[in-house]
């Protein structure tokens, strides 16, 4: 594997991230709404420092919800909802935390199903950006690191359920591969 970001550059940008959240946020209650899966480490590492910034919002809300568009390293263009968010979210700020904005699909789409429950404000933050792949319209308000035309796991980001827990951000290569041999 080539490691792209390793854990110092991730924390960093996340440091980054949290204080330009903190400080739009700032006396406002806001909900983190991590995208499962591959957004939990982002959304967790953001919400801790989100919340060790004395002038971050009043109060800080988390949760989660779960949508799916890849099949392999294959996007299937549809993004289907697997779990809802718990928490009402009209009249709230919502930040729509991901992991990675790649074609933009999940995002776009997440956004336009959410704008529906009348939040008073909803942003998205993505950790990594690969802009290069993009195929839907999408404006990120929060973008931690921008990523070239590779494909990557580590920090969540998975190849077949693999490789999330890795504490940096990798190329996946034809050689690494969870039964050893190449990728499809």
């Amino acid at each position: 594997m080539k490691v792209i970001y390793g854990p110092a550059a991730i924390a960093a940008a996340v440091e980054r991230l949290a204080r330009a959240i903190a400080r739009d946020h700032a006396g406002q209650p806001l909900v983190l709404l991590g995208v499962l899966k591959g957004a939990l480490y982002t959304t967790v590492d953001l919400a801790r420092a989100i919340s060790r910034l004395a002038d971050g919002p009043s109060e800080l809300y988390v949760d989660y919800l779960c949508a799916a568009s890849y099949e392999g390293e294959t996007s299937t263009g549809k993004v289907r909802l697997l779990l809802d968010a718990a928490v009402p979210l009209g009249g709230r700020r919502v930040l729509l935390v991901d992991d990675i904005a790649d074609n933009g699909l999940t995002l776009a789409h997440l956004r336009s199903f959410l704008e529906e429950r009348g939040p008073s404000k909803l942003q998205t933050c993505a950790l990594f950006d690969k802009p290069s792949r993009r195929t839907a319209e999408l404006h990120l308000d929060y973008v931690g690191l921008t990523v070239a035309d590779a494909f990557v796991v580590g920090y969540g980001l998975d190849y077949q359920e693999n490789y999330r827990t890795l504490p940096y951000l990798a190329e996946l290569t034809n050689e690494l591969t969870p039964s050893g041999g190449p990728r499809p």
